[in-house]
């Protein structure tokens, strides 16, 4: 009786087996690091992989980055009307010092920052918010000593405020030419929240609360320490600027 072949049949489809459950052993090896890499939250990778970040030649543009950019023009739209303000009707020279500060910080500023948002096709605006024009109209309104205490608690506010959003992006971009705004602008900042303090107006009471509320269109008001007992830097004298509009489209010769 002639011997039957199926040892042989089931050989083959045996080690067809074993080649397919080879191949998909290593497909699955392939695939669960990029789905693993993609899923872990706090990963530097998830913002690159998030459809709110864009490609550019200076790195990953997420979100955040556009969001500061803005921040950076606005702060300049009103803060240096405020300073040229606080030049003409600042009562003692700290103030009027501080008037320069906002002057020439946010000269140089303006202008990094249209040449950064040129570079990375970031639209800008032209005029204030609404928040920071009711500030400016704020300070329009007042005189004198008002007018000094106003300006140190408004102006201090706001900078306390947009200083946690440089230290976060700075903490956080993976865009190198917004990683050097950051840095331009944290020196600005601060330097400007030292001598907006150096005022000897700053209600650090009314500041804690104001900074720990979610949000408020303009910072209370209260007596603070006499200026007298400040020493204020040297005022110098300061030309008036205006800001010039932001480009309305990015550089064709710098186009991410």
């Amino acid at each position: 009786m002639r011997p039957r072949p199926p040892a042989q049949g089931r050989g083959i489809f045996s080690g067809t087996g074993i080649i397919v459950i080879g191949l998909t052993a290593t497909l699955a090896a392939l695939i669960f690091p990029v789905w693993s890499y993609a899923d872990r939250s706090g990963t530097a990778g998830a913002s690159v992989l998030s459809d709110q970040t864009v490609t550019t030649r200076y790195g990953p543009l997420s979100a955040l980055d556009r969001d500061f950019v803005t921040k950076v023009r606005l702060a300049g739209l009103w803060e240096l009307p405020a300073g040229q303000q606080a030049e003409e009707k600042g009562t003692t020279a700290a103030v009027r010092t501080a008037g320069q500060h906002l002057i020439d910080g946010h000269t140089f500023l303006d202008e990094r920052v249209r040449d950064v948002a040129a570079q990375l096709g970031v639209p800008l605006p032209n005029q204030p918010n609404a928040q920071q024009q009711q500030w400016l109209a704020t300070l329009n309104a007042a005189q004198g000593v008002d007018f000094d205490r106003k300006f140190a608690n408004i102006l201090r506010l706001a900078h306390g405020r947009v200083f946690t959003v440089v230290a976060q992006v700075r903490a956080t971009t993976q865009n190198s030419l917004v990683r050097a705004l950051a840095d331009d602008a944290n020196t600005t900042v601060l330097d400007h929240i030292k001598v907006l303090e150096a005022s000897g107006y700053v209600d650090f009471d009314q500041l804690a609360r104001d900074m720990a509320a979610s949000s408020s269109p303009a910072p209370s008001v209260s007596a603070a320490a006499d200026p007298g007992q400040v020493v204020p830097l040297a005022p110098s004298v300061s030309p008036t600027y205006t800001l010039p509009p932001a480009a309305s489209s990015p550089r064709a010769s710098a186009q991410p």
